[in-house]
């Protein structure tokens, strides 16, 4: 299509614009051919009138879509022009945060003036052996692909860094040869990289200042070392001062020198070099200071003791007339004389400063010889790669001599540059074969021609330097007349005739001739070199040699390889030759020759470019200024390399991209299976104009313009898709709504009308119920007015009626009552009558009995006195006189009965008056009473009055107390009320306080909870740091040691010449070997045979239990054996004393002899009747037993016999000892002969007769026999006087008195032998006994026999109790030690008797299933076998099945098997083999049941043997096979299994928890192999390592493929174009890893590592690791890949998250910690896929990206890039407030995971439920040289 048609409504543009270079804008309307003016608007708001060029008519440039916008590439920019270029350089760098960008070859790097966490070595390690255009541009992409190519074709490779002063060019050259020295191995070679990098602050300049050096020097002149110098500050120094600017801010010049004399000394460059070249640099500053006194206009002279000048000879060492002398004068030679001719005081001046500089170039090249021989190394160079630090194109207000040459520099760069260019696209058509034609480039060979032809500027500057009267006017004037007007590109300026104007291919440069001549003569003169060579000091001659280099301070050798270094870090001025008389030549002559030979280098080698951008001129980080980011991009060639991308086909798609891209725009007939017939016949109707595109073999070549044409093609598709889509759902959404509404409305009608329904039907309802209510109402009136009627008239009745039947009513009561009246009446009368009659005769009756009481009453008047008184004088006892008044009433009443019954019955007269009298006796009494009572009345009344007084006081007392008491209970009233208050205040303190405490224990509990939690965390880690740098350390020394090795090899192997090369050599390189080293290596031995005994005798099935009991029967034998042989040798020993105290008795010797006899006759007949007791059971054994144990070859009766024989061989011994105790009785009896030698036997006799013991008599006896060896005398001599009677009698009754003892010891020795004899026929009847239990034991079955034993065995000891009671009788405390050794002795027997009870039923459920395939095993052998073979052929004991119980646990073999056991199971063992058919662990079961059997053995020197052969034999395997899987993982296994093994079975409390009875029992006994645990658990760390890194090494290639590249949900992402740096293509083709890939090599794993019988907890630790590994590799790729940042990406990754997720738990393995691992990885997808925009979402973001550095939010939030038009970018204001939210956050400044990080690992301790009695040895493993114990 044609591009204006691209020109429509909305389409972005960019227009030129005074202040931003380019203004971006947007078209108002389309675009006509034929309009002049178009209508834009602008961003700012403002719209504006464009006007088109009315000659051009060049429509404005397009602005590229913004998914385009902050490419890698710019060269994938479909737009390829200025403006795009700036923008996408400006976007990077301002919101991306990005300072590197491709521009096809070129790097350019923009400065940042910040230090950014992107050069640390995890970046280093990541880019390492990466494709160039899979990761984000860098320095270290440039140097990865130069050190590849290098590698790879054995090709020198260069790196041209070029940009202006700040710009960066030092430190991008720094880093590259950072690079350099860590991939590269060389941290092996003496820290290679340190001196690289060390050689920085010597040969490199600071900023803008050059000469850095002079600068430090000035500030570090108060050092005591620098004195000697005389320096000052710098402003002091000519040299120093011309800049304006000698200290730079930030830069502390003092630290500066301190850093470059450590550099120096680092670079072998001694102290006393050091100070002899600051020496020659302050000799140079003080010669900057040397003043010139003009004498006349040819002449000058220095004044005298000019010091400047004496310091500067002082410092050199020379004569200070002498060159004051010739720093004033020159020698002229001609042909015929030689003479001196004074200079002028300007030719003086320049002279001293060439001088100055031809020292300063000499010194230069004296360091840069010694920094190559420092960086020399050893290993023979084949290729190089060279770093160009070099200033780029310079043009200022005035440029001179030194812009004119670093311009000329760099024409000749561009020209190369230009034509590397051309050459690299001609070479992609030719390979993708499509037509191409010629590119018109920019080529500037013109411009060199101009500089550098003859009768060139450079030409024509030295012709005019040769001439006398050469000057600057001169030359410009020859310039004018050669160049001006014949040369397009030279010009003169208007206004200036000393000036010329040079059009480089940048930009027109001016350049002012003034000082060119000078600049370019710049000659030293020979004299002063000769004083300089005659100078005292040692060092200043070497810089001037001509013909040998200067002697080198570190003393290396010279070497074949040819010394790089970097050019001077300002190429102002060129450097002096080699010859005598290079110094006359002319610096643009050498200048020139510099030029070439550093364009023939780099013509020899592929060039990497990096151009280096200053982004503003006050260093501002991260600020970017447009004018000068343009100017630099015009100069440094990037526009050009644009320029010629652009003329071809910039935009280049392999096939599948561009069908994955632009598969919306094809139609489903329109896919084949074909994709690159596919991509063309959709082009075809795409685009009409063929010649917009071309299709290659791989790729279509697009012109520019085309993939944006494309792309807003895919954008109108999309968005009409969007538009159908949204259309759509809009209807679905509405007509959705709208049947909601309508569903809505008709509920609320259905719900309207039944309410008014409801509401009539409670109408009509209410109307019938007013009816019936009148109805009701009306009939309740009227019926209530009837009642009322009715009920008057009955009320009137009523009271009618009533009023009758009261008059009637009171009419008959009248009646009544009168004649009731008349009765009562009647009777009256009547009885008025009757009492008057009776009255009258009561009345007689009174009188009668008046005058008899008055009689009565005399007498009692008379009684009554004293009563009376006694009434006055005790009126207490009125009451008790009332009483007996009341008394004498009733009686007298009683008296009135009787005196009427008196009356009425005379009979019963008498007897009252009885009773009268009775009465009165009682009064009489009662009277006595009264008196003795008045006594007591008055006692009582002084009481009542004591008691009236004490009444009186108490109620006044109480008054008083009352009223205290009301006091005091109004107070206490009071005071409760108060404490009421108070108690209520402090409930509701006290409240307060119980919740504050609460409160408060709450947050002390959460606090202290917290603490805990922290400090456990923080424990955590310092042990896994601890146990990491444990680790670190072993894996460092491991690797170390294998340097070693391989060293060792390298030495061997010297004879052979390797082949050319380069190889690269891992950073991480590590080894395999332990950090323990033993003394004792495993000699190579070849297979040495194996040699099989042959049985001689048939062997025949072994009962096991038969066998053991017979065994231990005869252990126990051979216990009592031993015990009563101690007892007999302590009887004999008794009987040796015995002997020797009878020695002492020559008279009683035949006795005490003939008792020795009997006693030795005795033993000679116990030991006979034990050896015929030995052949009986013997004969027993081979009568009563079962042929098939007792037969002569069975095993059994082979331990039995040699039991006997063992037995009978001690009879025999002690057989001899009884010989050898007659002989030596006898030899004794020999020497006995009578001696008759004693003088005084009555002191002898009483001396006896003192000796009350018989050992003193003993005593005695040995000294007389001592005394009797005297030599023989005469018997007549000692017979004098009768001595010898007396001598005799003495003896005689000596001899009495040891008789006496004699016969009570011997009676004592026949009680003990009595004794004996009788333990000697009890031992024989038990014997006996035991026999015939061992014959019936032998005749039952099996299952009987261990019980019956049992039982036989506690009868014993029952029987052994009851004769040790006895025996024990006299000594309690004896027999209590006899009781508790015995309880011991049956609690053992019991435990042991249930440990076999279990045993047993074990071993029947084993021995039903070993039964079952022994059966089958032996039917599958006997039908192979024919019936001479089993008659013939031997049967092999290992072919008998035994049961498991029968073995120990245990493997036996010989020292000299030891290798072959190593060989066999360690070096030659395949775990393929042993991991599928065998159970897991065998070779360390094996290897330990070996270590228990020497330490059964207590052989400490074979357990020491095999344990250090077995670990270093494990170290060779890994070796030899440590990168593969297989092998690692199996010797893993087993080094864990053996390292539990160890702890298992060493007899420690805390690894016995989980062990069998059994298996306590086969712990170690002897040895405590601790540090061999030790030594083991460090190889299971290095082998743990070394699996990690094999599993890291295979799982690398995929990850990155798999978990990024690879789209796992088609369709989602798609991809974006792509530059001239190919990526990797995330369409998945033949050998691409997918995430399938991934899970089926965990799968691998895993499966490998369970066959293996890996530990479970140490399965879960790999995984953990390789979940790691992924996660970083990932997110590290992710963090440097901006074409993966986006929002489908972010998808991807979490659906890849969740697959593994997936996989870990059908694995059980999500309780691993791996999915933690994966934490930060989910957080970077979820980051890539929420929203970006609020502060909420900012607050989100934080909260939600705690695995997160902040350094990584920012950089995923800056590399965040849009693959669709329609997603958004994050803005800097956002990611500004994540920075902000972040700030406080304490985290790494590290941007990338460590990915080689390993976590510690730990071994749990895991016990094996395993018995080593049951583990069988297959015959695969050829270890038949071991046997089963």
């Amino acid at each position: 299509m044609a591009a204006s048609e691209l020109y429509t409504k909305f389409a972005r543009v960019w227009i030129p614009d005074p202040e931003e270079v380019w203004k971006s804008a947007e078209l108002l309307k389309d675009y006509k051919p034929g309009d002049k003016v178009l209508l834009l608007h602008l961003e700012e708001g403002k719209d504006l009138e464009y006007r088109l060029d009315p000659k051009t008519k060049e429509l404005p440039h397009l602005r590229n879509p913004d998914i385009l916008v902050g490419e890698n590439d710019l060269t994938a920019l479909s737009y390829l022009h200025e403006p795009a270029v700036l923008h996408n350089l400006r976007v990077r760098f301002i919101d991306s945060k990005l300072i590197y960008t491709y521009c096809g070859i070129v790097l350019v790097a923009i400065n940042p003036y910040e230090q950014l966490p992107i050069y640390g070595e995890d970046i280093i390690n990541a880019y390492s052996g990466q494709n160039m255009g899979d990761m984000d541009p860098h320095i270290f992409a440039v140097a990865e692909e130069a050190y590849k190519q290098m590698a790879r074709d054995e090709r020198n490779q260069s790196i041209i860094v070029s940009g202006e002063s700040g710009a960066g060019k030092t430190v991008s050259a720094k880093y590259a040869m950072r690079y350099f020295a860590t991939v590269s191995g060389s941290a092996s070679e003496a820290n290679v990289e340190e001196k690289v990098l060390a050689s920085n602050p010597i040969m490199e300049a600071e900023e803008e200042r050059n000469y850095h050096i002079f600068y430090q020097l000035c500030a570090s002149a108060n050092l005591p070392e620098f004195k000697m110098l005389r320096l000052g500050n710098a402003n002091n120094f000519h040299y120093t001062k011309q800049g304006g600017s000698p200290v730079i801010e930030g830069v502390d010049d003092t630290k500066e020198m301190a850093h470059t004399r450590q550099a120096c000394t680092l670079l072998g460059i001694s102290e006393s070099y050091q100070m002899g070249i600051f020496r020659i640099l302050a000799g140079i500053l003080h010669l900057g200071n040397v003043a010139f006194t003009s004498r006349d206009s040819d002449s000058c002279t220095i004044p005298p003791k000019h010091e400047p000048l004496s310091i500067f000879c002082d410092l050199m060492g020379v004569d200070y007339e002498e060159m004051c002398h010739w720093l004033c004068h020159r020698k002229l030679a001609t042909t015929t004389e030689t003479y001196i001719k004074p200079i002028s005081k300007l030719q003086a001046t320049n002279a001293r400063d060439a001088l100055a500089k031809h020292i300063y170039a000499k010194l230069f090249n004296w360091i840069v010889d010694h920094v190559n021989q420092a960086l020399h190394s050893a290993v023979k160079q084949h290729s190089f790669i060279g770093v160009l630090d070099i200033y780029g194109f310079e043009t200022f207000e005035i440029n001179s001599f030194e812009q004119f040459c670093i311009n000329y520099a760099n024409e000749k760069l561009q020209q190369q540059f230009n034509m590397h260019v051309f050459k690299l696209e001609q070479e992609e058509y030719m390979k993708e074969q499509i037509p191409w034609t010629l590119i018109d480039f920019y080529d500037n060979q013109p411009c060199i021609n101009l500089i550098e032809s003859k009768l060139g500027i450079l030409d024509l500057l030295d012709e005019e330097c040769k001439m006398p009267k050469g000057t600057d006017d001169t030359w410009a004037q020859k310039l004018y007349n050669t160049h001006l007007n014949k040369c397009a590109l030279f010009e003169k300026p208007r206004l200036s005739n000393k000036a010329f104007i040079i059009q480089h291919f940048a930009d027109k440069v001016e350049y002012q001739c003034e000082g060119f001549l000078e600049k370019n003569k710049d000659t030293v003169f020979e004299e002063q070199i000769k004083v300089l060579k005659s100078s005292k000091f040692k060092m200043l001659p070497e810089l001037f040699q001509d013909d040998e280099k200067a002697i080198s301070p570190t003393s290396a050798t010279s070497s074949g390889r040819t010394p790089l270094t970097r050019t001077p870090a300002k190429l102002t001025k060129g450097r002096p030759g080699q010859t005598a008389k290079e110094h006359k030549k002319t610096v643009g002559h050498q200048f020139r020759n510099s030029l070439h030979l550093l364009m023939e280098t780099l013509n020899a080698t592929t060039p990497h470019y990096v151009r280096c951008i200053k982004p503003n001129d006050f260093k501002f980080p991260f600020t970017f200024d447009e004018k000068r980011a343009v100017q630099q991009l015009r100069a440094c060639g990037v526009l050009e390399t644009i320029r010629i991308s652009a003329a071809g086909f910039p935009s280049r798609w392999t096939y599948q991209e561009f069908f994955s891209r632009y598969r919306v725009l094809m139609k489903q007939k329109d896919v084949l299976s074909d994709r690159k017939q596919t991509c063309k016949n959709v082009l075809e109707k795409l685009i009409a104009d063929k010649d917009k595109y071309q299709f290659g073999k791989t790729k279509i070549f697009f012109r520019a313009g085309q993939v944006a044409y494309l792309e807003k093609l895919r954008a109108d598709k999309l968005r009409a898709a969007c538009i159908r889509i949204q259309k759509t759902i809009r209807g679905w959404l509405l007509r959705k709504k709208y049947l909601r509404m309508r569903k809505a409305a008709i509920i609320v009608q259905r719900y309207v009308r039944g309410y008014q329904a409801r509401c009539y039907a409670k109408f009509l309802r209410r109307t019938k119920a007013a009816t019936i209510i009148q109805k009701y109402w009306r009939m309740y009136v009227v019926h209530r007015r009837y009642k009322i009627k009715r009920m008057a008239t009955i009320v009137l009745q009523s009271y009618l009626r009533g009023y009758l039947a009261r008059n009637r009513y009171r009419k008959m009561l009248r009646e009544h009552k009168a004649v009731i009246i008349q009765k009562w009446v009647r009777g009256w009368l009547a009885r008025i009558y009757y009492r008057r009659s009776m009255h009258a005769i009561i009345y007689l009756q009174c009188c009668f009995r008046r005058m008899m009481a008055k009689r009565e009453l005399k007498k009692l008047k008379i009684e009554a006195r004293s009563v009376e008184r006694y009434k006055k004088l005790h009126i207490g006892m009125e009451n008790k006189i009332m009483q007996l008044q009341r008394k004498v009433d009733e009686q007298n009443k009683d008296y009135k009965c009787l005196m009427e019954k008196l009356t009425n019955l005379e009979g019963i007269y008498t007897s009252e008056t009885e009773k009268l009298r009775s009465d009165l006796e009682r009064l009489q009494l009662s009277e006595e009473e009264a008196k003795i009572a008045t006594g007591r009345v008055l006692s009582l009344q002084e009481e009542i009055a004591k008691l009236r007084k004490d009444l009186e006081q108490t109620q006044s007392e109480k008054k008083s107390i009352e009223e205290r008491a009301d006091r005091y209970k109004q107070e206490t009233e009071q005071l409760v009320s108060n404490l009421k208050e108070e108690n209520t205040l402090l409930k509701q303190e006290k409240e307060a306080l119980n919740h504050l405490i609460v409160e408060q224990a709450k947050e002390m509990t959460e606090t202290m909870e917290k603490k805990l939690v922290e400090e456990t965390k923080q424990l955590e880690l310092d042990l896994n740091d601890e146990r990491l740098r444990y680790q670190n350390l072993l894996n460092e020394f491991s690797r170390l040691e294998e340097r070693y090795d391989d060293l060792k090899e390298e030495m061997t192997l010297m004879v052979n010449v390797p082949k050319p090369g380069h190889k690269r050599t891992d950073s991480t390189h590590s080894s395999n070997e332990s950090e323990y080293t033993f003394s004792s290596e495993i000699a190579e031995t070849e297979d040495m045979p194996l040699r099989t005994e042959e049985p001689s005798e048939k062997k025949v099935p072994l009962d096991m239990s038969l066998f053991l009991k017979l065994q231990k029967r005869v252990t126990e034998l051979e216990q009592e054996k031993q015990v009563m042989q101690d007892e007999l040798d302590r009887k004999e020993e008794q009987v040796l004393r015995s002997k020797a105290k009878e020695e002492e008795r020559p008279q009683i010797r035949g006795a005490e002899l003939e008792y020795e006899s009997l006693k030795r006759q005795e033993l000679e007949s116990e030991n006979k009747k034990l050896k015929n007791e030995l052949n009986e059971l013997r004969k027993a054994l081979s009568e009563k037993s079962a042929p098939e144990v007792t037969a002569p070859g069975a095993p059994a009766y082979r331990v039995l016999m040699e039991q006997l024989t063992s037995v009978s061989e001690e009879l025999d011994v002690r057989k001899e000892e009884v010989l050898i105790l007659r002989s030596q009785l006898v030899s004794q009896k020999e020497a006995i002969q009578p001696k008759n030698t004693m003088t005084d036997s009555t002191i002898l006799l009483e001396d006896v007769q003192k000796m009350k013991d018989k050992g003193e008599i003993a005593q005695a006896y040995i000294g007389l026999k001592e005394t009797n060896r005297s030599p023989a005398m005469d018997c007549h001599e000692l017979n004098e006087d009768g001595e010898l009677w007396l001598v005799y009698e003495g003896l005689k009754q000596a001899n009495r008195l040891l008789e006496s003892q004699l016969q009570s010891q011997k009676r004592s020795h026949e009680n003990e032998a009595e004794a004996l004899r009788g333990e000697i026929q009890s031992l024989k009847e038990e014997n006996n006994r035991q026999q015939q239990l061992l014959a019936q034991n032998l005749q039952l079955p099996p299952e009987a026999r261990i019980e019956a034993s049992l039982q036989h065995e506690i009868t014993r000891l029952t029987n052994e109790n009851l004769y040790f009671e006895e025996l024990y009788a006299d000594d309690p405390k004896k027999y209590q030690s006899y009781r508790i050794s015995l309880y011991k002795r049956m609690i053992d027997l019991m435990e042991q008797l249930e440990k076999q009870d279990k045993t047993v039923r074990k071993l029947k459920k084993q021995l039903k299933v070993f039964a079952k395939k022994i059966g089958e095993l032996e039917v599958g052998q006997m039908e192979n076998i024919s019936p001479g073979q089993i008659i013939d052929e031997p049967i092999r004991p290992v072919n008998i099945p035994r049961k498991e119980k029968d073995f120990q646990g245990m493997l036996e073999y010989k020292k000299e098997d030891e290798q072959k056991l190593v060989k066999n199971l360690i070096l030659e063992l395949k775990p393929r083999g042993v991991a599928v058919n065998l159970i897991p662990g065998l070779p360390a079961y094996i290897l330990f049941m070996c270590v228990r059997h020497a330490d059964y053995l207590n052989d400490d020197q074979k357990v020491r043997s095999l344990l250090t052969s077995t670990i270093n034999s494990i170290k060779k395997v890994l070796k030899k096979r440590g990168d593969d899987f297989e092998t690692v993982s199996f010797w893993l296994s087993n080094t864990c299994r053996f390292l539990h093994c160890l702890k298992q079975y060493s007899g420690e409390e805390g690894f016995m928890k989980h062990n069998t009875s059994r298996q306590n029992e086969h712990c170690l006994t002897n040895f405590d192999l601790a540090e061999y645990r030790q030594v083991l658990s460090d190889l299971a760390i290095q082998i743990y390592q070394q699996l990690v890194r094999v599993l890291e090494n295979i799982l690398q290639p995929m990850i990155v493929s798999g978990m990024l590249e690879h789209e796992t949900i088609q369709g989602v992402s798609g991809v974006k174009p792509t530059g001239l740096r190919k990526r990797t293509s995330s369409i998945a083709d033949e050998g691409t890893y997918t995430l399938d890939s991934i899970l089926r090599q965990l799968n691998s794993f895993h499966s490998v590592m369970c066959q293996h019988g890996m530990d479970p907890e140490l399965i879960k630790q790999v995984v953990k690791q390789m979940f790691y590994i992924v996660g970083a590799i990932t997110l590290n790729n992710l963090l440097l890949r901006k074409d993966m940042c986006s929002w489908s990406k972010g998808m991807q990754i979490r659906y890849n998250v969740s697959q593994l997720e997936e996989w870990l738990r059908d694995k059980n393995l999500m309780n691993s910690g791996a999915k933690e691992t994966l934490e930060p990885l989910i957080q970077a997808a979820q980051l890539l896929q929420v929203k970006k925009k609020t502060d909420d979402d900012a607050e989100a973001i934080c909260s939600m990206c705690s695995a997160l550095t902040t350094a990584q939010i920012v950089k995923v939030l800056n590399l965040y890039t849009p693959v669709n038009e329609f997603e958004e970018r994050v803005s800097v204001s956002f990611i500004r407030t994540i920075q902000m939210r972040l700030r406080d956050r304490k985290d790494s400044p590290q941007l990338l995971m460590d990915a080689k990080h390993i976590f510690p690992v730990t071994f749990p301790f895991n016990p094996s439920s395993l018995a080593l009695e049951t583990i069988q040895i297959p015959a695969s493993l050829g270890l038949g040289f071991i046997s089963r114990v």
